[in-house]
């Protein structure tokens, strides 16, 4: 069997794994196609993860030092790289009684040939209606951080959205903000790509940050207003300094990108000083939700894969390009981490 594996900081490979037989509890699954994520896991690969040398203490809720004695926080030569993934049930383990040899299923994991996964009371063992995409499928991840920051941002119909960062998570926010009602969605990205296909699921405006001032040409989108909300998702610093720039008074910013240190480009003694403007760090997997009880991260999965699996959602040109598994190593350096302008998001091919 074979695994796409992180053997060092920018570099991936295609290598050789163990089977094993099945447990009574569990299902053998041979992978069709799969997807790694663009945030998190790209930072992990370019060895610039807070979580190498830090751990988050959910105890202390903050960042502390691994002891010397804990493994790296990327284990270099043994991460199997990706987080989704669909393929077919091969084998059932004895105490398997909710799935069949033959069912179509979506699951957590690295990109690989086949997975083994426990199939008794595992919700994350996800089965796909015979109509659902593929792709709709590995997009149930970012789909998450996406209604996340549209809940934490209180997207009400009416309201004027813009989206900046147009990686999964940012498509799937402008398409669920033209859901929640927006009269208006304004979608931002240095890349032409993404601008493209944004626009093809239903944004209204496009917006080049390298060769617009994206904060005054929201203004003028507006009537001089701005924007009620901006879902930022870039976690970048000049993307951020837009925001507060292109944002109604008293409007709201939702903060969802996974922000490194900021080296300049942010300037909080302007718009930001002057407007009255609310940032909101949002993250769909932080418990408790901000509107619990009522709500959850398990409510926010349920609403998602609801919404992927009905056909809610056109994730066809978001999982794009696709490569065959046997190029997926070159394909993931080249197509995730050299060149981003080339992808939103790469899907894999068994």
């Amino acid at each position: 069997m074979k695994q796409l594996v992180a053997v060092a900081p920018h570099k991936a490979a295609i290598l050789e794994c163990e089977d094993r037989t099945i447990k009574a509890n569990e299902v053998r699954v041979q992978v069709k196609f799969a997807s790694p994520k663009h945030g998190s896991e790209l930072a992990g690969f370019r060895g610039e993860s807070p979580h190498m040398d830090e751990y988050y203490d959910e105890s202390w809720h903050t960042f502390l030092p691994r002891p010397e004695t804990d493994i790296k926080g990327v284990n270099f030569g043994n991460w199997n790289l990706g987080n989704q993934w669909v393929g077919i049930i091969t084998e059932l383990g004895s105490e398997v009684v909710d799935y069949k040899v033959g069912d179509r299923v979506c699951g957590y994991g690295g990109i690989r040939e086949t997975h083994i996964v426990n199939a008794v009371n595992n919700f994350y063992l996800l089965k796909m209606p015979e109509e659902m995409s593929w792709k709709s499928a590995v997009c149930f991840d970012p789909a998450q951080f996406a209604l996340g920051g549209i809940r934490d941002a209180h997207v009400r119909a009416g309201d004027r959205v813009a989206i900046i960062g147009l990686g999964a998570i940012g498509q799937l926010a402008a398409q669920m903000a033209k859901l929640a009602g927006a009269s208006y969605v304004a979608v931002v990205d240095p890349i032409e790509k993404r601008r493209q296909v944004a626009l093809h699921t239903g944004a209204d405006e496009a917006f080049d940050p390298l060769n617009q001032d994206v904060g005054l040409e929201l203004k003028k989108a507006t009537n001089k207003l701005g924007v009620d909300v901006v879902i930022e998702t870039s976690a970048n610093e000049f993307a951020l300094q837009q925001s507060l720039r292109g944002l109604a008074y008293g409007g709201t910013i939702a903060y969802v990108g996974w922000a490194r240190p900021f080296k300049g480009g942010l300037d909080l003694g302007r718009e930001a000083h002057f407007n009255n403007a609310k940032i909101v760090f949002s993250r769909a997997c932080s418990e408790p939700n901000p509107d619990y009880p009522r709500w959850s991260w398990r409510r926010i999965e349920e609403t998602c894969w609801k919404m992927l699996s009905e056909g809610m959602l056109n994730c066809e040109g978001i999982v794009d390009p696709v490569v065959p598994f046997e190029e997926s190593a070159s394909g993931y350096e080249r197509n995730v981490d050299l060149f981003p302008d080339q992808s939103v998001k790469l899907g894999v091919k068994f």
